[in-house]
């Protein structure tokens, strides 16, 4: 029996973390972070629940990548840290995984690097054999997975671009002389099923920037995801034709420029590059800024620019800044309008996602690609990943459209698995699986508990209640005194504070017999209820108790 196990990826487009399990066997492919919902107060990332793998490290036999996006490759550095395994991915991928592993200080990890066009991978009874996609990002794969159970085909974000920047299109006449001896399944990207025809080729979008930039006398200020070298290059190629010299600016994207540049995936002339520090000075019609911060993330440098806190950059009116990326993570566009508006009152021109432009094309899969797929593969059973359940559903319809029965599509939650035995499948056993957060250095220590408490700290505010205690005599020596943080405005409110401080001390020394932890206890009780009835609001109330 082969089981095919999403541990996580299927229901909140990123996360993507799979298993593929045999008896004595198993693999992942992908293993990426999500990004945390704008109620996950002060949580820097989501990564998948490692527990099952934990459990069965001895079986792990290696990790396969399809391609170098954050929500495939983020949260390797937290499963290696702890379980050591061979990874496998292509040439520019690879390059992206071993400086994230650097910057995470792991150590005694191999990343194997394959060739599409000609290698194959044996990992116990899986033989992988990888074939070439189109994404956003180069150097994307996907794997034929011959199993003791039968062929078994795993496309994450795909498109059918025939026209790519890289020249390097999807490598359809491969995929189709592996699916020719049959293909059990398929689990495969469905993110855009609901998008009607085919999705749009990255060519156009050259011609476009640099419509916007012909004849412009401000800077040039260029944002992009960090890992989308192809829009990277076709900014590069325009600021090359209009003479314009180019600077990049920000850690992420500086990173991932040199290593495609390293790694021969990406064209900068001789000449053209310039440190952002030199490109200040010169004119300022003869200058890109190619800048992190397509997302609006806090403390990315097109962040601290739109707000005046940069080191040495500033923007000015009749500059221009072009968002080539649409604002995909959760939460995230929040974030990028907040950006939008504060550019928009410096007097800069910006170009973004809601004027129709098409200054951005999607990676993903629309319905006639996804019917593409399906009819070359030819599967007897698919599973849609990398979406939502409404992806899923649209999936689904789409799947049996083009020979796929109905009931042989399985629409997976996290941790829903389906086996495979005797070229038939049925949905398997599920494995309890959770939300794993990540807040500064601390994994997995952040629970629905203290998100709660940071949710009330942000809408009720808190009152912190001091308490002078004489244990010996078990009564208040002093009246309390009550500060508030978000809650009220101390000096404004000061009445208020000042009966409730009174009022909490004749209920206080009513009671008998109190103790340390019952003072608490009776202080929290009596001011959380006496807050709700004077003001209508919940702040967290905490009692701090001083022996005298």
């Amino acid at each position: 029996m082969i089981r095919f196990i999403a541990l996580s990826g299927t229901t909140e487009v990123t996360e993507n973390f799979y298993v593929y399990e045999s008896e004595n066997d198993l693999i992942v492919v992908d293993c990426g972070v999500g990004f945390p919902e704008p109620e996950m107060f002060g949580v820097d990332l989501v990564i998948p629940d490692f527990d099952y793998i934990r459990k069965n490290r001895s079986k792990l036999r290696g990790i396969l990548i399809t391609h170098g996006h954050e929500d495939h490759i983020g949260a390797l550095p937290f499963l290696l840290s702890e379980i050591k395994a061979p990874v496998f991915s292509t040439k520019l991928v690879a390059g992206f995984i071993e400086e994230k592993l650097k910057d995470y200080d792991i150590k005694g990890v191999k990343v194997n690097v394959f060739d599409p066009e000609r290698d194959n991978i044996s990992l116990g009874v899986f033989k992988i054999t990888p074939f070439r996609i189109s994404h956003s990002v180069p150097d994307g794969v996907g794997f034929a997975i011959d199993t003791p159970e039968g062929k078994i085909f795993h496309v994450a974000d795909y498109k059918f671009d025939w026209t790519p920047v890289d020249a390097r299109p999807f490598d359809i006449a491969k995929m189709a002389i592996l699916a020719s001896s049959g293909a059990l399944a398929v689990a495969s990207d469905c993110l855009g099923s609901t998008t009607p025809g085919y999705t749009e080729s990255e060519k156009g979008i050259e011609e476009r920037i640099e419509k916007i930039i012909l004849n412009k006398k401000g800077r040039i200020f260029f944002t992009t995801i960090s890992s989308n070298i192809s829009r990277i290059q076709q900014a590069v190629n325009v600021a090359a034709r209009l003479g314009r010299k180019v600077a990049i600016v920000g850690r992420s994207i500086d990173s991932k420029v040199k290593i495609s540049e390293d790694l021969g995936y990406i064209n900068l002339p001789h000449g053209l590059m310039v440190d952002p520090r030199q490109a200040i000075k010169m004119p300022r019609d003869k200058v890109m800024f190619i800048i992190s911060g397509s997302y609006g993330q806090p403390g990315s440098a097109l962040y601290r620019v739109a707000l005046g806190e940069h080191d040495f950059l500033k923007i000015e009116e009749g500059d221009v800044v072009i968002f080539s990326s649409d604002p995909a993570p959760p939460g995230s566009k929040t974030n990028v309008d907040f950006l939008v508006d504060k550019l928009i009152e410096s007097e800069v021109e910006v170009h973004y996602y809601d004027i129709q432009e098409d200054l951005h094309v999607s990676g993903h899969a629309s319905q006639e690609d996804i019917k593409l797929l399906l009819s070359v593969i030819k599967p007897k059973y698919a599973i849609p990943i990398g979406g939502t359940i409404r992806h899923m559903r649209a999936f689904s319809n789409l799947a049996s459209g083009v020979g796929v029965k109905r009931e042989n599509v399985f629409e997976l939650k996290p941790g829903e698995s389906v086996n495979f035995k005797n070229q038939t499948a049925q949905k398997g056993e599920k494995v309890e699986v959770r939300n794993v957060l990540v807040d500064g250095l601390g994994v997995g220590d952040v629970g629905q508990v203290v998100l709660r408490d940071r949710n009330l700290l942000a809408k009720e505010g808190i009152a912190i209640v001091l308490l002078q205690f004489d244990e010996s005599e078990g009564r208040l020596v002093n009246k309390p005194e009550i500060i508030s943080r978000g809650f009220v405005f101390d000096k404004g409110s000061r009445d208020l504070l000042e009966k409730s401080a009174s009022k909490l001390e004749n209920f206080l020394r009513k009671k008998k017999d109190l103790d340390r932890r019952l003072v608490k206890n009776l202080a929290a009780d009596f001011l959380e209820r006496h807050f709700y009835k004077e003001t209508g609001r919940r702040p967290m109330v905490l009692p701090v108790v001083a022996e005298v």
